[in-house]
């Protein structure tokens, strides 16, 4: 726990002060940029679940980007009963633009935590073995 809530203090700190975007806004943009692919928007719930957030939180998540022109509501014509949201061409620059603080700052706070004899066992467990390198999930 101390090491997770280490690391999430971390990223939205580095998030907010070099890019304007929250730690949640972030991980929005990387979902909806994951799906951008498949040519489908993506279903507000779908992204409440990937994101761990509830149905509220992701509305106000995603009028937040809409309100920056980082997405923008999509109807699905073969479902109309959803909402569904894609990222804009702005949102993919900014998620660009994010990634490597994103990775910096993740790779810096593990580095951090490996030091620290509480959290050496927890960051070992989380990077492949000898490698330095970060998961590389963005999630």
């Amino acid at each position: 726990m101390r090491l997770h809530a280490r690391i999430e203090h971390d990223l939205t700190k580095a998030l907010h002060r070099r890019h304007g975007l929250g730690l949640s806004e972030y991980r929005a943009l990387a979902q909806l940029l994951s799906r951008e692919d498949t040519g489908c928007s993506v279903r507000m719930q779908e992204l409440a679940d990937a994101l761990g957030l509830n149905q509220s939180s992701v509305s106000r998540l995603v009028a937040r980007l809409e309100d920056a022109g980082l997405s923008q509501r999509d109807i699905c014509e073969q479902d109309r009963r959803g909402i569904y949201t894609m990222i804009t061409p702005a949102g993919r620059a900014r998620h660009a633009e994010a990634e490597p603080t994103y990775r910096e700052t993740l790779r810096t706070a593990l580095d951090n935590a490996a030091n620290d004899p509480d959290l050496s066992v927890a960051v070992t467990a989380l990077r492949p073995q000898g490698s330095g390198l970060i998961p590389t999930t963005t999630a």
